[in-house]
C-alpha cells in the first residue's frame, strides 16, 4: 500500500524529543524525513541515556523516535555548509526546528528567510513556551512545562506533593500538535500553492491538554481542582474513580452509580447514596470504604462479578503481563528495526491503520551524517 505521505522531503532542524517526534509520526505516514545533524556530535538526544542500555553507541530513546529518517551532517555555524542546506531547502516539502527562540534566526534559516529560498514550505517550529513573553527565554524542558502549565497539581493524592507525569509528556503532545498543524498547512499548499509557518509549544500543547478541566476551572468560579486524598485518579471526578488494591493485584474502577457498585459488591455503606452531590462531597469517604472492602478479594473475584454487569473496571496489568496478553498481541504492535552495522532492536509501529493497513518499516535510525553522499548526488549538491 503506498503510504499517504509519500513524495513529501522532511528537513528535520530538530533534536531531543518533541521535534524529532513529529518527524517520526511524518516518516510513519511515509514521508521522506532527513535529520540535519551537527557533524560526530549528531542530535544530543543520541546521548541522553534513561536507562543503562546503550545500543550501537546511541541511546534507546534516540532509536525510539529516530528510525526509518536519514541522517545528513552539517555544521550550520559554517558558511559552505548553510548553502549546501540551503540547496536542500530548495527541494524540500517541510521544515521542523525546536531550537529556542531567536537561535534560528541567527543562523538564517529562520521562515522569514527560508521562505524566499522555497515560498512553497511548510515551515514547523516548537518552542517551549511560545516566542514572545516572559517564558520565551527559559529552557523549554518537559518537567519544567508540566509544572508551569499546573498539570502537576491534578497528579498524586491530596495533600501530597504536586506529581508530574511519568513520561514526557509535554514533547510527545507538541510534536502530535506540530504534525497536526502541518497537515493542514500541506493541505492548503495544494490548494493555494502557498506555504506557511506552523507554530507550537509545550505550554500550549499542554495547556490543549487540559482543556477539559481548565474549561471547567474558567466556569466554575475558578476553584481549584481537588485531588482526592485516597487513590486520586481525575481530581475532577467523584467517587468511586480510581485504582483499588486487592487481594493479589490491583483493578482500576471508573464512573460508576454508587448503589448499583454497592449492590453488587454487596457493600452496604454505599448502597443508599443516591444523592450524586454525596459521591462528590464523601469522595474520600466513599472511596476509602470501597478499598477496605474490595482488598479483602483477588481481582479475578471482582472482576468476576463487575464486568458480567458492565461496570467500567480493568485489570491494572504491568508490561510483562501486558505484553503477553491476547489483546495486546492482536493489536501487532511490535517491530523489529534492524541497521548494517548489525543493530536489531524491537520498537512499536506507528498506531495509524489505514484502509485496513498497519504501517511498519525495518529500518533503523540512522548513524551521524549516514546519508550525506547519497542525498548531495540525488540532489546534485557539490
Amino acid at each position: 500500500m503506498t503510504k499517504p505521505l509519500e513524495g513529501l522531503t522532511v528537513l528535520e532542524f530538530s533534536q531531543f524529543l518533541s521535534g524529532p517526534y513529529a518527524g517520526l509520526r511524518l516518516a510513519d505516514l511515509g514521508a521522506r524525513v532527513i535529520k540535519i545533524e551537527r557533524p560526530e556530535v549528531g542530535d544530543l538526544c543520541r546521548n541522553l541515556y534513561i536507562s543503562d542500555t546503550d545500543l550501537e553507541g546511541d541511546s534507546t530513546l534516540f532509536h525510539a523516535i529516530n528510525r526509518n529518517k536519514e541522517s545528513f551532517a552539517a555544521n550550520l555555524k559554517d558558511a559552505k555548509d548553510i548553502e549546501l542546506v540551503k540547496k536542500l531547502i530548495e527541494k524540500a516539502d517541510i521544515i521542523t526546528q525546536n531550537f529556542r527562540p531567536g537561535v534560528i534566526e541567527r543562523i538564517g534559516l529562520d521562515y522569514k528567510n527560508v521562505k524566499k529560498i522555497n515560498p512553497k514550505i511548510v515551515y514547523g517550529t516548537i518552542s517551549g513556551y511560545g516566542s514572545d513573553g516572559p517564558w520565551s527565554s527559559l529552557p523549554g524542558q518537559d518537567l519544567l512545562a508540566q509544572s508551569r502549565t499546573g498539570l502537576v497539581w491534578l497528579n498524586g493524592n491530596g495533600g501530597e506533593a504536586p506529581t508530574p507525569m511519568g513520561l514526557a509528556v509535554a514533547d510527545m503532545l507538541a510534536g502530535h500538535t506540530l504534525v497536526e498543524g502541518i497537515l493542514a498547512a500541506v493541505i492548503k499548499r495544494f490548494r493555494t500553492d502557498n506555504g506557511s509557518h506552523v507554530e507550537t509549544s509545550l505550554v500550549e500543547a499542554l495547556l490543549d491538554f487540559q482543556f477539559e478541566v481548565l474549561t471547567t476551572y474558567f466556569n466554575d468560579g475558578n476553584r481549584k481542582p481537588q485531588r482526592s486524598s485516597y487513590n486520586n485518579a481525575h481530581a475532577y471526578l467523584s467517587a468511586p474513580y480510581g485504582i483499588y488494591k486487592t487481594s493479589n493485584g490491583y483493578i482500576a474502577i471508573a464512573m460508576t452509580p454508587l448503589p448499583q457498585l454497592g449492590e453488587l459488591l454487596d457493600l452496604n455503606s454505599i448502597k443508599d447514596l443516591h444523592d450524586q452531590k454525596e459521591w462528590f462531597t464523601k469522595r474520600d469517604e466513599i472511596k476509602k470504604d470501597i478499598g477496605d472492602w474490595i482488598e479483602k478479594q483477588t481481582t479475578e473475584h471482582w472482576l468476576s462479578i463487575l464486568e458480567p454487569a458492565d461496570i467500567w473496571c480493568a485489570k491494572v496489568l504491568d508490561w510483562e503481563t501486558m505484553v503477553k496478553h491476547e489483546g495486546f498481541k492482536i493489536l501487532d504492535m511490535v517491530q523489529r528495526i534492524k541497521r548494517d552495522d548489525g543493530l536489531d532492536i524491537e520498537t512499536l509501529r506507528c498506531p495509524i491503520k489505514i484502509d485496513g493497513e498497519i504501517f511498519k518499516s525495518s529500518k533503523a535510525a540512522p548513524k551521524i551524517g549516514n546519508d550525506n553522499n547519497s542525498i548531495m548526488k540525488e540532489f546534485g549538491i557539490t
